[in-house]
């Protein structure tokens, strides 16, 4: 196959953009017809890889074009057709800076970060103060957990180039998996300015968390739902600077937010917004109200379910229990989440969603450390089919057709004993709600986890497991399950003399 026609092949998928280390701005062309690098950097970014494959099939040697072309198809996170025409433009031009800091933005994004930090290394013995290479040198290095490291690049970084957006946002990684809270979500406002992020467009000045003296503050939602579950945390906070709160959220968790904070005020996008004073990102909260490491509150829980769901719930639980022959048991009950949602046709939020999620026939072993257990699914979306087919001697009830929002979720996982997670918006449900919750955590994990911890300031009762080598769930996975084994051993040891007492 042609590397021409390889490229093609790749070009038939979805090429909607993504860029989390930023590719340099495209290398002026040195021909004047040439459209495709105008089309690149006005963010046209189809239009510009139609563009680039006219002039690649006329032109297959211009390193220069490989290089941009290479560089775009990263932004698409077509990283094996990049790398392809990346590879290729180095070995061309070896002496080309911009072609080896983009070669090395795709092989972080393959999570080969060895050869990564040797293209970018590369890029630097050529231009020692190349900005973007030494951010993206950063963020290679903050994928590996070094994140004091990192912080440096991103500092030196932006001494060459003080107002690039990416570089902030790249900081601000690096400073909040530390948990250096202040200025990492300072710099964390940057995000706004990046393509990483669409602006939330709100109108009115942001808040910066003085007190609001009667006036209306606007608390809109941004994320996913898993961003929403941790922050809402800190409406009560704000809403105590003594203002009205109105807070915009998606209507899966409207419910949900109401039942958990009942003296505050929520709408859906389907609502009227009532006119307001300020605005403020969800997200941006614990910056307005100076949160630190030692201040996050409410880690011990704040989500709620009515009485009437805990009553459904209940019942329906007994009535699993009494058709189990593991009833003499007491089984212990633990909810599975095994993948996230794929976020399909937004392709940076499926390559993420590939790293974090799993299959339900990987948690096999978990049926063999505890054999008594009674394992509920809470995986909901295309991957909750799989729970038709539980692993060999997993004893699995599937209740998600009565899950139709996340206060049904939160209801059915009050019930339970353990939930064990990857890292997605169920494990933030789970711990809010205070609930015993074991988080599977991919080699990159987010930054909120924070390095080197299986514990969270965010919430009391959760514990992570964080593979040690990409996409690999061999360690994290055998510590979980021998961490079940006792669980489940001490359970039915105190179960066992309770009975004989």
């Amino acid at each position: 196959m042609t590397l021409f026609t390889q490229v093609s092949k790749f070009m038939q998928h979805d090429r909607s953009p993504f860029c989390s280390t930023e590719t340099r701005d495209a290398t002026p062309p040195q021909n004047a017809h040439d459209d495709a690098t105008a089309l690149h950097r006005a963010g046209n970014f189809a239009q510009a890889a139609d563009a680039y494959m006219r002039e690649l099939a006329l032109t297959p040697n211009d390193a220069r074009l490989l290089s941009n072309f290479g560089g775009l198809l990263c932004s698409m996170a077509q990283f094996d057709a990049s790398k392809a025409l990346l590879t290729k433009a180095v070995s061309l031009a070896p002496d080309m800076p911009d072609a080896w800091n983009n070669l090395g933005n795709t092989l972080v994004e393959l999570q080969d970060y060895a050869n990564a930090i040797t293209a970018y290394k590369q890029c630097l013995g050529l231009t020692p103060n190349h900005p973007l290479a030494l951010s993206s040198l950063g963020v290679a290095l903050d994928r590996q957990g070094h994140h004091a490291i990192a912080e440096k690049g991103h500092r030196f970084a932006l001494r060459l180039d003080p107002d690039n957006p990416m570089s902030h946002l790249n900081l601000a990684v690096s400073l909040l998996a530390q948990g250096k809270y202040p200025e990492g979500f300072a710099e964390f406002e940057w995000r706004w300015k990046t393509t990483m992020t669409s602006h939330h467009g709100m109108d009115g000045p942001l808040w910066n968390g003085q007190p609001l003296e009667g006036k209306t503050l606007f608390i809109h939602t941004e994320g996913g739902f898993g961003d929403m579950l941790q922050f809402s945390r800190f409406i009560p906070f704000a809403a105590a600077r003594g203002g009205h709160t109105v807070t915009l959220v998606r209507k899966e968790l409207l419910r949900l937010m109401q039942v958990s904070f009942p003296d505050l005020h929520f709408v859906t996008v389907e609502d009227d917004i009532p006119r307001y004073h300020f605005q403020c990102p969800i997200m941006s909260l614990p910056l307005a109200l100076g949160t630190t490491l030692d201040t996050i509150p409410l880690a011990e829980g704040y989500l709620k379910t009515t009485p009437a769901q805990d009553s459904f719930w209940q019942n329906l639980l007994s009535q699993d229990l009494s058709l189990s022959p593991l009833a003499a048991t007491k089984p212990f009950k633990i909810g599975l989440v095994w993948a996230g949602s794929p976020h399909t046709g937004l392709r940076f939020a499926e390559v993420v969603d590939g790293r974090r999620s799993l299959s339900l026939a990987t948690l096999a072993p978990l049926a063999q450390a505890a054999p008594n257990a009674l394992f509920y699914s809470l995986q909901v979306g295309e991957q909750s089919a799989q729970a038709q087919h539980p692993p060999t001697g997993m004893t699995l009830i599937d209740h998600t057709k009565h899950l139709k929002d996340f206060s049904d979720t939160a209801a059915l996982a009050k019930q339970l004993d353990l939930i064990i997670a990857v890292d997605t918006s169920t494990a933030h449900l789970a711990a809010g709600l205070g609930q015993p919750t074991w988080v599977l955590s991919r080699y990159d994990q987010c930054w909120r986890w924070l390095s080197q911890r299986t514990d969270s300031p965010w919430y009391k009762s959760l514990k992570l497991y964080q593979q040690a080598q990409p996409l690999d769930w061999t360690l994290p996975l055998e510590q979980l399950t021998a961490d079940l084994a006792k669980l489940n051993t001490t359970a039915h040891s105190v179960e066992r003399n309770h009975s004989n007492a």
